[in-house]
């Protein structure tokens, strides 16, 4: 499988870089800063130079030629303002949909994050961090709504750097029973969205993800009917 990764010097993406390298597949790692690249190749990909914040969909879009599946992993990340939230948590992901439409990559996986189906209304809250939740809501409506994406949107609990227990919870937003908020690696994250690639029947299903008792592999093929329209 070719895999092209959003962000992906970031802390899920290397992870999920070196767990797609030590199955054999190819993974692109779309980078802002080239002082990243050492770190990206280390962890087996291939760094490609695209500041998703300052490249046209259609130049985006010759660097996903021949990929199976885009993984947006990027984020404005901790410390960013408000209008970065807003620059790289939505108008990125779209940017990164259009791409994938050109290039003819249907798969579409998005990080997203759990509990973001109501965010406040800018004049209930002007906070960076109910600003960051509204980009990511923003970002997941206009992606459900193409018909041009095979979408799968994963939404984890609370993130750590620990090691993974290469144990997970994982189940349809709105499922019963729910999956219930906590937290999980990144390390487990990345290993769910190796799974997710490699079952294209969970396109549209929209997930929730915290730490469990279930491996990765085993929770994505007990998704029947995740795919169900919510």
């Amino acid at each position: 499988m070719r895999i092209v990764i959003a962000g992906g010097h970031g802390k899920i993406a290397l992870r999920l870089e070196r767990q797609a390298a030590a199955r054999g597949d190819a993974t692109v790692a779309l980078i802002r800063d080239p002082d990243q690249a050492d770190d990206v190749r280390d962890a087996g990909a291939e760094p490609v130079v695209a500041d998703l914040e300052d490249i046209a969909s259609g130049e985006l879009a010759t660097h996903l030629t021949g990929a199976d599946a885009v993984v947006f992993a990027a984020g404005a990340g901790p410390g960013s303002t408000v209008e970065r939230k807003d620059t790289v948590d939505r108008d990125a992901a779209l940017l990164l949909a259009d791409a994938a439409a050109a290039a003819g990559v249907r798969r579409y996986l998005l990080v997203s994050a759990m509990n973001i189906d109501s965010p406040p209304a800018p004049e209930d809250d002007d906070s960076v961090w109910a600003h960051y939740l509204r980009a990511k809501k923003a970002a997941e409506d206009a992606l459900r709504a193409r018909s041009d994406l095979d979408l799968t949107i994963l939404r984890p609990g609370r993130l750590t750097d620990d090691p993974g227990t290469g144990l997970v919870r994982l189940g349809p937003v709105g499922g019963q029973p729910p999956v219930g908020y906590g937290e999980v690696t990144r390390d487990d994250v990345a290993a769910v969205l190796l799974a997710l690639l490699d079952a294209p029947r969970t396109a549209g299903a929209v997930l929730d993800l915290v730490g469990g008792t279930v491996p990765p592999a085993q929770a994505v093929a007990a998704l029947s009917g995740a795919n169900a329209p919510r």
